[in-house]
């Protein structure tokens, strides 16, 4: 943070003076004003990360510093110090864009921490803002992925891959943004102007499976009362994303081998085969190679898919771009919902940080969209995050200790608190689907009901339903 400069604009020359000292100390470049007037000539030369002024000064006041400071840097962060703020004062400094305020007198620890966060933020729009237009240029669409170097990685693999013809198997947990990568892979291929056709594998009922895929004829069977094209013939010249792969059944396995390798489908009801030229990008969040093993995949078939494996890592195993991808949603569902949601603040950004995330970037999605839906005022609050956030300790998200105390435990209620935590976790790894959580947990679902309703995580939705958000 060496190279992060700071400009004091004060006109008590003993503040202005302790100020500077302390934060070249803290190894900031540090410059100073004694008005309001030799603020703006230094603003207007040079390019301050950060300018901390006192709002009550002879002559121009610390928001017209404020504002001349966001006319010459819009991405600058501006702390007012004071002891006079009014309703008006707030306000107006909100309205400009103000990163924080402090209130004299203050402890020099709490300005410091407020300095840090200031700088930490400013530095995360920067990085948003660079990521963005990167992934504009190279890949074609305004998603956004994060900044840690796992990522980066992904980024580089996505871009060398994007320009072969080769399959692609995408691998990673729920809500890591496969669908994302995939579209990103197909926007920046010579397939780009030709469809992106997206396939749930986990949606389609077994019966259904080669008139999903393949299409089929008038007549063919009963029911089929006009002509169907498939997802295959639709995905011609194109990309074919085939998500959940893992859940093909096997006798269509043995199907799309053969489309892969002869590059000819045959409709449901038809004799005559149809060439089709399809890139397949298939994802899952099982383990194809274990269920090769297990004979639940065909080993033929995962070979032809795994040309090339791109792996998309966890939001924990990346926590440095929570706070990137949180004020990106922010800002997102700001401007989807027209609510003036100016940030997120420093103890719910904490939580964020503290939580394992089981449901990953989509999880984080949701839940900011939430708490931009249900906050009242302008900044996201820790009231308005889920309860799952507020009631779980950092330490709780991991394996409780297995240390008894020397006055003894009760070890029902530590194995409920235990149980109780395998559940909700469950329930946000899935969505809220308490089926697919029932089978995570592997307890028939007329157990995990039992259970819900023990803890008194039920609600009023049905058996496949979501659970209500706030867990």
């Amino acid at each position: 943070m060496a190279k992060l400069k700071i400009l004091v604009v004060d006109d008590e020359l003993s503040m202005r003076e302790f100020l500077k000292i302390f934060f070249e100390k803290e190894g900031y470049l540090v410059d100073s004003a004694s008005n309001a007037k030799e603020a703006f000539q230094k603003i207007q030369n040079k390019n301050f990360d950060l300018v901390i002024t006192d709002l009550k000064m002879p002559g121009a006041t610390g928001i017209e510093v404020l504002r001349r400071a966001k006319q010459q840097n819009a991405d600058a962060a501006v702390i007012v110090i004071t002891a006079y703020a009014t309703r008006d004062s707030v306000t107006e400094a909100l309205d400009l864009g103000v990163t924080d305020y402090v209130h004299k007198p203050f402890r020099v620890e709490d300005l410091k921490h407020v300095v840090r966060s200031a700088l930490e933020k400013q530095t995360l729009v920067r990085e948003n803002i660079q990521l963005k237009a990167e992934l504009g240029s190279r890949y074609g669409f305004g998603n956004i992925f994060g900044a840690h170097p796992l990522m980066r990685e992904v980024y580089e693999l996505i871009k060398r891959v994007s320009e072969t013809r080769s399959n692609i198997l995408i691998l990673g947990e729920t809500g890591t943004g496969k669908e994302l990568a995939a579209k990103a892979i197909h926007f920046n291929s010579k397939r780009s102007s030709k469809p992106f056709v997206v396939v749930n594998c986990a949606a389609i009922p077994e019966a259904l499976w080669e008139s999903e895929l393949f299409g089929h004829k008038k007549g063919a069977f009963t029911g089929a009362i006009a002509e169907k094209r498939g997802q295959f013939p639709m995905a011609d010249k194109g990309t074919l994303f085939l998500d959940e792969v893992g859940e093909i059944p096997l006798a269509i396995q043995v199907k799309l081998l053969r489309v892969i390798q002869e590059r000819k489908i045959q409709a449901v009801g038809s004799v005559n085969d149809e060439d089709v030229d399809v890139r397949i990008i298939a994802a899952t969040n099982r383990n194809l190679e274990k269920m090769v093993g297990d004979g639940g995949f065909r080993e033929d078939l995962f070979y032809r898919l795994n040309v090339i494996a791109i792996q998309m890592p966890p939001l924990r195993d990346r926590a440095s771009d929570i706070p990137i991808l949180a004020n990106y949603f922010l800002e997102k569902y700001s401007t989807e919902i027209n609510k003036e949601i100016r940030k997120i603040s420093t103890e719910a950004m904490n939580l964020l940080r503290q939580y394992r995330f089981p449901g990953n970037v989509r999880e984080l999605e949701n839940i900011i969209e939430r708490g931009v839906t249900l906050e009242q005022s302008n900044v996201v609050l820790p009231e308005s995050l889920p309860q799952r956030l507020r009631g779980i300790a950092p330490s709780e998200s991991a394996l409780p200790s297995a240390e008894i105390p020397a006055q003894g435990l009760d070890l029902d209620e530590a194995l409920g608190k235990y149980e109780k935590l395998l559940i909700t976790n469950a329930l946000a790894k899935t969505n809220g689907v308490k089926n697919k959580a029932a089978q995570l947990l592997r307890v028939t679902f007329r157990s995990f009901r039992y259970r819900l309703q023990k803890y008194g995580l039920d609600s009023d939705s049905d058996a496949d339903g979501n659970l209500d958000e706030d867990l």
